[in-house]
């Protein structure tokens, strides 16, 4: 096994799109139909819940490391943006934001983030449009927890702070 050809190591983080910030647990090799495969062990403590990616596919599902300080810097001005709601009906803007959710692109999630977020004086959100809320909230408070080494609650509370700033 050639440590070169891996990108990730044991200990980094990483986000996978569909599920968030996860961290390489180990990299294993499992026979597959008879073939050895290397895969990437990654563990996502907030679902409990352990992944296998191989290490060879692990670029086109979409792994990466953790976003760099300008990206965090460029979502963070996208949580100060104007939220843009499309007037389409509310189905196709929820498959719309999913989508960017679970795109794994820190920048689409401040972007459902901006536009789902509602201040004090805005009316009442529906049921769903607080769950996508909440999950895109989430997976960008991991991810920018993880980036400057503090917990979920700390990164939560500073990416409000940006959003009531905008309001």
């Amino acid at each position: 096994m050639t440590k070169s050809a891996n990108e990730f190591s044991v200990g980094d983080h990483v986000v996978y799109p569909a599920h968030g910030v996860g961290t390489v647990k180990g990299v294993e090799t499992q026979e597959v139909a008879g073939y050895p495969l290397e895969v990437y062990v990654i563990t996502f403590d907030h679902e409990k819940m352990t992944l296998r990616v191989p290490t060879k596919k692990a670029k086109t599902a979409g792994l990466r490391s953790l976003a760099e300080g300008n990206v965090v810097a460029s979502a963070l001005t996208t949580l100060k943006g104007r939220a843009r709601v499309k007037r389409t009906m509310w189905s196709r803007r929820a498959q719309e934001y999913e989508a960017k959710i679970n795109s794994g692109d820190l920048i689409s999630i401040a972007e459902v983030v901006r536009d789902l977020h509602r201040a004090d004086n805005q009316p009442e959100q529906s049921y769903s449009e607080r769950q996508l809320y909440e999950s895109a909230l989430d997976r960008m408070a991991r991810e920018v927890a993880a980036i400057e080494k503090i917990d979920r609650d700390a990164a939560v509370g500073m990416l409000t702070k940006s959003l009531i700033k905008a309001a």
